[in-house]
């Protein structure tokens, strides 16, 4: 009855709002890029092709930006130099209830001359890929709420989309102000996973990547599963892969991730081996939800919920998507649920799936979303007050112009500079509450790590005639500077590109190395002897941060390498990155050379039992090498299940 109810007053609300004519508007110039969009001609009306959800027409489509950033002119559209983009489109209108409004959002992919191909480019500015969304900015009448939140999710670390705000024209048309940003999806400069396969339906390719949402099935993609809530089930949905192609293995596999999740948030079972710490990537669950919770977003955690897995890699939350209903925002008639005093992921309405609160009420995770947030807001930092205003003023100069145009077309932003106070405001009184109601971080705010420094990076190896893959003869030391032994358990790579989470109960002596390496066969085969584990993926030739940390996120060690100048030529030469001395900052390229050495020390690692086993992961042979005899061997797969016992 509740679902009904919500249905027919969303259909009430939108039926009230279409009845609005738009007025007619000229745009001639803007100090925004302006974004032509021409649909192809209908030879059977000899009309325009109307843009509609479904089939999406082609189209052809100019951006006009003066690279020195000065002023645009329409009339600009057919001058080269001042033209961001001129090519081929596909496009449709996209989104669920914001269909229903006269102003339309696009979902729009960039197309080769031949309007089969896609094109990847770089539209103003962000990194090149084919799919785009034009945000209409539906019931916002600040028009900056998806800008700013996407834009502070960044600015905290993560990957969220990016934005460009932009006047659009359609077939002649003033269309409004519009947000160009990039849809998500799996792409090195997008969420940086896998993309997986129809054939990956085995270890390890089984683990990854996956991107799924929970979230209303609008578009007609099917839905994968329900999980128990404290409120109404929400729906999850698979993305990466599409629907329409995930094979039954990949089903049960991420829907068995995210049951684990639910399983060990419920138990609160924070055990770095097999507790929710073991499932998912801490930092990115705690981000997610100050967010979510610093917007008060009413469509949070139930709706537009992102979540993405790499190959071997934890199960992480995000990117951040739709934040209009938000900062007190709501549908235009409903009482609004965005509250400055409540906690969205418990509010006995869109609360998501019950892990949600289960994580929240376990007092280590609560501890460090506590120590996140109030780092957050120090001076400098994202969340800070004072900051957050400052973009907000900034991001006002840049659209007020706009905003007047947009008001003029729709009628829906009169009362612009009121809307912005009113978000300020509530941004302060949100702040506020949220401190006091996280309380104490004592708990974990003073955790000791282990002492552990990235030695080596051989991120571009030489080939030669006996290995010919470069790929395939990377590596990564990593040393215990300390004076005891480190248990390894659940500390891990952070970051995506390169993934490895080391084996519960493995441990690394006292001033001793371990080697990581791309391909442990291959690495055996040059070196001598073998390496301690196996990483996921590829180490980048130009760049990449490499972050060890605790299974709760606390990073132990950061190097972000580059393949230029200060750094040290070790791209493709035949050498490799040494660290000269654990005493020096390893994030700095002075403290590294170029070394050609070909051999390479004999690894120190063990175990409680001091055993070595590799390769990890496994595929067909796994290799265990024992100072003891060994009374049973039990192998376990990523789900649990026992595969081996003797």
């Amino acid at each position: 009855a509740v679902n009904w109810i919500m249905i027919s007053k969303i259909t009430l609300v939108l039926l009230l709002i279409s009845i609005f004519s738009a007025k007619a508007q000229t745009l001639t110039s803007s100090n925004l890029p302006i974004v032509i969009i021409s649909t192809d001609i209908n030879p059977k009306t000899s009309q325009p092709y109307l843009i509609v959800d479904n089939p999406r027409v082609l189209a052809s489509m100019k951006i006009i930006k003066r690279p020195d950033g000065s002023r645009n002119f329409y009339n600009d559209r057919n001058t080269a130099e001042f033209l961001n983009y001129d090519g081929r489109i596909s496009i449709e209108i996209r989104g669920s209830s914001s269909q229903g409004l006269p102003k339309k959002p696009y979902g729009l992919t960039t197309l080769e001359a031949d309007n089969v191909t896609n094109n990847n480019v770089s539209l103003l500015g962000m990194p090149k890929e084919n799919d785009w969304i034009l945000n209409s900015l539906a019931f916002d009448p600040s028009l900056v709420r998806d800008y700013l939140s996407y834009n502070l999710s960044r600015q905290m670390g993560n990957y969220a989309p990016r934005t460009v705000f932009c006047e659009v024209i359609v077939n002649n048309e003033y269309k409004g102000l519009y947000l160009l940003q990039e849809k998500i999806k799996a792409d090195s400069n997008r969420v940086d996973i896998v993309k997986m396969e129809t054939n990956d339906n085995t270890l390890p390719n089984v683990t990854g990547g996956y991107i799924t949402k929970a979230d209303k099935n609008t578009g007609g993609d099917s839905v994968a599963w329900t999980m128990p809530s404290y409120s109404w089930s929400p729906e999850f949905i698979h993305d990466l892969p599409k629907p329409e192609e995930v094979t039954s293995q990949q089903n049960t596999y991420i829907k068995g991730q995210f049951f684990s999740l639910a399983n060990t948030a419920n138990a609160n079972n924070t055990s770095y081996s097999n507790g929710f710490p073991s499932v998912i990537d801490v930092p990115t669950f705690v981000d997610f939800m100050i967010s979510n919770e610093l917007a008060s977003n009413a469509d949070g955690y139930q709706f537009s919920t992102y979540f993405h897995k790499d190959r071997n890699g934890k199960l992480r939350a995000g990117p951040i998507w739709d934040f209009n209903l938000t900062y007190n925002n709501d549908l235009p008639g409903w009482d609004v649920r965005s509250k400055p005093d409540i906690w969205q992921f418990s509010d006995g309405g869109n609360d998501g799936a019950k892990f949600w609160t289960d994580l929240f009420n376990n007092p280590t995770y609560k501890c460090y979303m506590s120590k996140r947030w109030n780092a957050l807001l120090q001076s400098g930092q994202p969340l800070n007050y004072s900051s957050i205003v400052a973009f907000i003023d900034e991001t006002v100069n840049t659209i007020s112009e706009a905003a007047y145009r947009e008001n003029q077309k729709w009628g829906t932003v009169s009362e612009f500079s009121i809307e912005i106070t009113k978000l300020k405001s509530f941004l302060s009184t949100r702040i506020a509450w949220m401190t006091s109601n996280l309380g104490s971080f004592s708990a974990c705010n003073s955790v000791v790590v282990p002492p552990l420094v990235i030695t080596k990076i051989n991120y571009n190896p030489a080939t030669s005639s006996n290995f010919t893959e470069s790929n395939d003869l990377e590596f990564i030391e990593i040393k215990n500077t300390g004076t005891t032994t480190v248990n390894l358990t659940g500390i891990y790579f952070k970051e995506l590109g390169v993934t490895y989470n080391f084996p519960a109960n493995s441990t690394l002596m006292a001033n001793k190395s371990i080697y990581l390496a791309s391909n442990s066969t291959v690495f055996a085969s040059k070196y001598g002897f073998a390496p301690f584990g196996q990483f996921t993926r590829n180490l980048s030739n130009s760049s990449e941060k490499l972050v060890l940390a605790d299974g709760m996120g606390n990073i132990i060690d950061t190097v972000e390498y580059f393949d230029k100048s200060p750094w040290p030529d070790a791209d493709g030469s035949g050498n490799y990155l040494q660290l000269i001395s654990t005493a020096l900052d390893n994030n700095l390229a002075s403290s590294w050379v170029a070394s050609t050495g070909e051999s390479l020390s004999t690894t120190s690692y063990s175990n409680s039992s001091r055993l070595s086993i590799y390769p990890n992961p496994v595929g067909n042979l796994l290799t265990i090498d024992s100072d003891t005899i060994i009374k049973e061997i039990k192998i376990l797969n990523v789900l649990g299940t026992v595969i081996y016992n003797s």
